[in-house]
């Protein structure tokens, strides 16, 4: 059985599509850009990174997981130069846990974003 899991305090969908979807024990996240609740882009790939992983927490949390559940990521840039800033940005919220990851540069994000993130965690 398929879980529809949102919140509002991350941004809502902007499209045809749930901020996560619950199954089987397993939280599958959609790509998070740098909005706030409200919907409003941040400035600056560090304020975007930060946001979007805050939203990710907000909904794996929704969900009845975390960041430490987190098994998979993908990260998409809008360009590779900013890859280490992110990444430690990235480090400072997960910590000690390293979720497996991939990270590709992408042409263009929506709403003009320089990065979006999304994940697969487990429950509980």
């Amino acid at each position: 059985m398929l879980e529809v899991v949102a919140t509002q305090n991350a941004p809502q969908a902007i499209g045809p599509y749930s901020q996560a979807i619950k199954a089987q024990g397993i939280i599958y996240t959609s790509g998070q850009i740098g909005l706030t609740p409200q919907g409003a882009l941040v400035e600056g790939i560090e304020a975007q990174t930060r946001q979007v992983l805050s939203n990710l927490s907000e909904v794996l949390k929704a969900g009845g997981s975390s960041l430490q559940n987190v098994v998979k990521t993908t990260i998409f840039l809008n360009n590779m130069d900013d890859f280490v800033l992110v990444n430690a940005i990235y480090a400072e919220f997960f910590g000690e846990h390293k979720p497996a990851r991939s990270t590709v540069a992408v042409k263009a994000l929506p709403k003009g974003a320089l990065v979006e993130i999304e994940c697969i965690a487990l429950t509980g």
